[in-house]
């Protein structure tokens, strides 16, 4: 597994590498570097060598940007193509990180088509593929939907990763978390199929160590908690069927090693779903 030593060793919490209210340097570059490639590096003028914006083909889009987006007058527009880009540039690395989610949304509905009539896609899909790749690559919590930066993963689905992370008293539980996040949202070379095996782990070390049995799987652990702490009948069936479904002959774990096409996001919804059930039966024994 790549990755920098806490990322190896499964140091990080979910809000660490799950970028959701923040926005580090690799995202924020590689972002940047879709505007320059899709718009930025396609500037020409009808007077070359002048590096001036007006008569170029983004003339229109940066008088927008200055006055709609950075909010300049018009006056204080700069004659210098070359200033815009400085502009651009300074907010990407320095702005806050919802203005950079902003720009990238003004740009999709204001920024022109630069693209030959030849290429296969227009200027703003080729962006939009562009940011989706590195927003996937950087383990971003958002991705670009019909034009729109959307948020794909919740504070209440980082909390709950974290909670079973740092969970007293279960380190069992704690480093196949730990595990499954890191093989999640590794940036090289992520591993679904591992991570979802860990998160199913999790649930086992959990069982074995409320029941005291280290044979343990999942249903014993939920009639102990229907019998000693009231679980609801229809919550135990609920997270019986989901631990069937990746148990048995038919499931994730007898099947994993033939399915090729496991995803992200498939490994996103057992995290989320096994860290909760977790966070659920451990609250559950301190009632």
């Amino acid at each position: 597994m790549e990755g920098d030593f806490s990322q190896r060793m499964g140091l990080g919490y979910a809000s660490d590498v799950m970028q959701l209210s923040d926005m580090n340097k690799d995202l924020r570059t590689g972002l940047l570097n879709a505007i320059i490639e899709c718009y930025l590096e396609k500037y020409t003028s009808s007077f070359p060598n002048t590096g001036m914006i007006q008569h170029s083909n983004l003339e229109s889009f940066a008088k927008i940007a200055y006055t709609r987006f950075f909010k300049l007058r018009r006056d204080q527009i700069p004659l210098i193509f070359r200033y815009f880009l400085e502009t651009i540039c300074e907010l990407f690395e320095k702005g806050a990180w919802h203005r950079v989610y902003s720009f990238i949304e003004f740009i999709i509905t204001h920024a022109p088509n630069l693209n030959s009539k030849h290429d296969e896609l227009t200027s703003s899909e080729d962006f939009i593929n562009e940011c989706n790749t590195t927003l996937r690559a950087e383990n971003s919590a958002y991705r670009i939907v019909g034009g729109r930066v959307m948020q794909i993963t919740s504070a209440e689905e980082v909390s709950e990763i974290n909670s079973a992370i740092a969970a007293n008293g279960f380190a069992g539980v704690n480093t196949h978390i730990r595990t499954a996040l890191t093989m999640l949202t590794d940036r090289e070379n992520p591993d679904y199929r591992n991570s979802i095996k860990e998160s199913i782990s999790a649930v086992e070390s959990l069982a074995k160590q409320l029941t005291g049995n280290p044979r343990a799987t999942l249903t014993p652990a939920l009639s102990e908690l229907e019998r000693s702490h009231s679980l609801h009948p229809a919550l135990k069936n609920a997270f019986s069927s989901l631990y069937g479904w990746t148990s048995d002959a038919h499931g994730i774990r007898h099947a994993l090693m033939d399915v090729s096409n496991l995803t992200y996001a498939d490994a996103r919804f057992m995290l989320i779903t096994c860290s909760a059930f977790i966070n659920f039966a451990i609250d559950s024994t301190k009632g």
